[in-house]
């Protein structure tokens, strides 16, 4: 798969979330992560009460927070 089309694929993916699992997940109490195009390289991880935190992932697995960000 070239990168233009994993590109397409993950659009058309996003383009179908509705939210539901991502707001399933909060309300059970766990963290959601996502992607944006404004920090590249890096995963957001989103909590329950609100907060995000700019995230990345090591090579061992492990989840180091980068830097806290503003509320939404």
């Amino acid at each position: 798969m070239t990168e233009d089309e994993s590109d397409q694929l993950w659009e058309e993916i996003g383009r179908d979330d509705d939210g539901a699992a991502a707001k399933s997940h909060l309300a059970a109490g766990r963290p959601i992560y996502y992607c944006d195009d404004a920090y590249p390289n890096y995963m957001i991880r989103k909590w329950p009460d609100g907060r995000r935190e700019l995230v990345t992932l090591t090579s061992m697995a492990e989840i180091l927070v980068v830097v806290p960000l503003e509320d939404e």
